[in-house]
């Protein structure tokens, strides 16, 4: 936002002299831009879809058109907690729907948990755990009475932008891996009964610019546009979303920048054409809180549900469009139906499924209802959750695991509790998850009319440890197990002695010299509302490396809501073993410490690159709001993806960059090896272009297996631990990527164990959008070449697969 600020600001100053007479002041500009398509197809599935849209339809068919309109919008609810509300129908028995946050679990409410952030569960690389997660977070949203959950999956952003402010929220920067585990995440909610809302509905890379800027000549500067190729979009944006669909998702929220300079919310092409028609997506399209900006319009362009009120732009405008013709009762019809199915696809119309918003009070400071959320089969999820989500990525001497030390000695701001976890009406640090940063900083990007002024956010969270990021996708935990916590039990238990300094005044401490190792603790914040303001911090660097000066065994913990760059101290040799802790929700300290002492051997991998400089990410490091060259666009920003879809390793591999920390690495206490690669087709000969009918996820026959692929892992080592067998394809055509990701499995070995894995390849993992034909096309006749190892770098084997 602040980025975006010194831009406008720069602008106004020139406008009255300079170019005002070659300023853009209407959109009209833009149109065809963004291919209009009309109408909305009207929603149609075969199997548990088909019925659930067949009981819908009986049931809108029964109603008047206010009541059609009223399913379509949220309406205020003072004495609620969701984050949204769609009123109730008594006369037919309709009792409503509560809509809550988030992705890491439900926000802003008590006797709930605090799971792991999307990224965390990302570097876990473990489907089994990505399933188990949603499945006990759907769980708690459902006993809440949440009848729409608002992610997961997080897939928008997908992390283009290394200082994007919500990449913490999503799980990987790769498409595949991301839609994997959204996949997985929608089967694992939706398996609750709870309708898994997949967002953001698509380009939505970045804070700055997301809304509506008012500057201080209370000139108005729309959303930035995501300007975004047919090829680029479909290989990777809206990949994922692929996933999601065809796992079932009954729910897409749409963004709140433009695509192609049409808004993401009234996008005809997005919504009625990729969404609706390409990927056959069956259920409803609601706007993010704030994302509608037209009335006729969105309703024409696909979107079904407004949030969090339809006083703007429908209710009763809504009603009378339909009235005068401007929407027909058809397209109506069609939004209710749709927001029905899902209710009714998950079940939601039984007698056991608990009233809307029932958990969810609307103040914690009046007395309340208590509904417990938590059951006791969550704990190992939510603890292994946070255990896996660490990555180890430097041990030298065998510095970790620490064997009963005599004296440690601690540092850094991020190893004690926050000084506040209470729920506040003077401010909402605790209500989205900023109890250590601050919610001043963000607070002000929120809106759907934000300000030029934004305050600069931090780069830390200084008073205390960062288990989750900010903002609506934020965590609410019934306790933390902070680092320094769970390092005092241990130590009491091996009567260790603990030094400690978390003040670390002019970013130094001192050090027992006889200390068996130094463990400093530092953090990377980010939130919604604004993008980063770096990579890395001053203070943070130097005491990490103020610390080492004094102690031939440094060890640093991140916990890092993004890349955090570690350049300035990665080298140096007192620095011995380094954790990327991410952001591991309320068992934080307690995983930490199991893997620090060697009760479990680290087994995650990075689901992003490590840069050595901020440099090497190019010109996508920071987020972008291009005015033109003379200030043209200054009331439209444009960010044009002209990387096309080389964003993370597979832009280090095509330029050649080497990485500080590669894609998909992560070290173990124990090593492993790969051996005996096989790659074989499966079945008849595939056609260039799948011939399959249309269901949710897009042409059937994209979800064929064309091609399996095994590999022999055996664990060389003295210890038990998991390792990630991971296969990268090389597609045969020009302009794709050198290696994109294509299948990834996690096995527990003991030492001296061997396992067999198996890799499963769909057509349209081996497919490029053609963006004549409009179809995802197979290269026959030519060399595919699969590459299987340990990491996006680290691979060892490969064979050629040819169709």
């Amino acid at each position: 936002m602040y980025a975006l600020s010194l831009l406008a600001a720069t602008a106004s100053l020139l406008l009255p002299a300079t170019f005002a007479q070659e300023l853009i002041t209407d959109d009209s500009y833009f149109y065809g831009q963004s291919e209009p398509v009309y109408p909305t197809p009207e929603t149609s599935a075969p199997g548990a879809w088909g019925e659930a849209i067949s009981k819908a339809q009986a049931f809108v068919a029964q109603l008047s058109l206010e009541e059609k309109t009223s399913i379509t919008g949220g309406v205020r609810n003072a004495s609620s907690g969701c984050g949204g509300n769609i009123p109730s129908i008594p006369r037919l028995g309709f009792p409503g729907l509560c809509l809550a946050d988030a992705g890491n679990g439900v926000r802003g409410t008590d006797l709930v948990n605090a799971y792991t952030s999307g990224i965390t569960d990302g570097a876990s690389w473990n489907k089994n755990l990505t399933y188990q997660r949603a499945y006990h977070l759907g769980g708690e949203f459902r006993r809440k009475g949440v009848n729409i959950a608002l992610g997961p999956p997080m897939i928008g952003p997908l992390g283009r932008i290394a200082l994007g402010g919500r990449n913490w929220e999503g799980f990987s920067n790769d498409p595949y891996h991301s839609g994997v585990l959204a996949g997985i995440s929608v089967h694992g909610i939706q398996d609750q009964g709870v309708i898994s809302c997949t967002k953001h509905f698509i380009g939505n890379e970045q804070e700055t610019a997301r809304n509506i800027i008012v500057d201080s000549n209370n000139v108005t500067t729309l959303s930035s546009s995501s300007n975004i190729d047919d090829a680029t979009l479909h290989e990777s944006y809206l990949w994922p979303f692929y996933d999601a669909i065809h796992a079932g998702s009954a729910a897409v929220m749409c963004s709140y920048n433009r695509l192609n300079n049409s808004y993401a919310c009234e996008n005809s092409k997005s919504l009625n054409g990729l969404l609706k028609t390409e990927l056959g997506f069956p259920g409803l399209v609601m706007s993010d809180w704030g994302a509608q900006h037209s009335g006729v319009a969105s309703a024409l362009s696909g979107m079904d549900m407004v949030m969090p009120s339809a006083l703007a732009f429908w209710g009763g405008n809504l009603t009378l469009s339909v009235t005068n013709g401007s929407v027909p009762e058809g397209r109506l019809d069609d939004m209710a139906t749709r927001i029905l199915a899902a209710w009714y696809l998950l079940g939601q119309d039984s007698p056991s499924h608990p009233a809307p918003g029932i958990g969810m009070p609307g103040s914690l400071l009046v007395p309340h209802v208590l509904v417990e959320a938590r059951v006791p089969e969550a704990r190992p999820v939510l603890f292994q959750s946070s255990l896996e989500g660490h990555v180890l990525v430097k041990n030298t001497n065998n510095a970790l695991p620490l064997n009963r030390p005599k004296i440690l000695s601690l540092y850094g701001y991020d190893a004690k509790t926050p000084d506040d976890t209470t729920p506040s009406s003077l401010n909402r640090d605790w209500t989205f998850g900023l109890q250590t940063s601050g919610s001043r900083y963000f607070n002000c990007g929120f809106g759907n009319r934000i300000p030029q002024n934004c305050p600069a956010p931090p780069a830390i969270a200084a008073n205390g440890t960062l288990y989750t990021g900010g903002g609506s996708g934020a965590s609410t935990p019934p306790y933390i197990s902070a680092p320094f916590n769970a390092i005092q039990e241990c130590a009491a238990k091996d009567e260790t002695v603990l030094y400690w300094d978390f003040r670390n005044v002019n970013a130094t401490g001192f050090v027992n010299a006889e200390s068996d190792a130094a463990i400093v603790f530092i953090n990377a914040v980010a939130s919604e509302g604004a993008d980063r303001p770096s990579l890395r911090d001053d203070f943070s660097d130097a005491l990490v490396t103020n610390i080492a000066a004094q102690h031939n065994n440094t060890i640093v913990v991140i916990h890092n809501a993004g890349i955090r760059l570690v350049d300035q101290w990665i080298e140096n040799p007192n620095v011995t073993a380094v954790i990327f802790a991410h952001l591991p929700g309320q068992d934080s300290g307690a995983a930490l410490t199991q893997l620090l002492y060697g009760d479990v051997s680290p087994s995650g991998k990075l689901p992003y690159t490590i840069a050595k400089n901020e440099s090497d990410y190019g010109r996508i490091l920071n987020p972008i709001a291009d005015v033109g060259a003379n200030g043209e666009f200054y009331r439209f920003p444009q960010d044009t993806f002209e990387e096309g879809v080389f964003i993370d390793y597979r832009a280090f591999d095509a330029s050649n960059i080497e990485p500080r920390f590669e894609f998909g690495f992560g070290l173990s206490y124990t090593t492993f090896s790969f051996a005996n690669l096989t790659v074989a087709s499966v079945g008849a000969s595939p056609s260039e272009y799948p011939t399959g009918q249309v269901i949710p996820g897009g042409q059937a026959d994209l979800w064929d297996i064309v091609a399996t692929v095994t590999v022999r892992v055996t664990n060389t080592g003295p210890v038990a631990g998991q390792e990630v067998a991971q296969l990268y394809l090389h597609i045969p055509v020009e302009g794709q990527p050198v290696r994109q990701l294509r299948g990834f499995e996690k096995v527990m070995l003991q030492p001296g164990e061997s396992t067999i894995v198996e890799f499963e390849l769909n057509r349209k993992d081996l497919s490029v959008w053609d963006v004549e034909a409009q179809r995802w096309r197979l290269t026959l006749g030519t060399d595919y070449t699969v590459f299987v190892g340990n990491s996006s770098r680290a691979l060892a084997l490969n064979e050629v697969l040819s169709f």
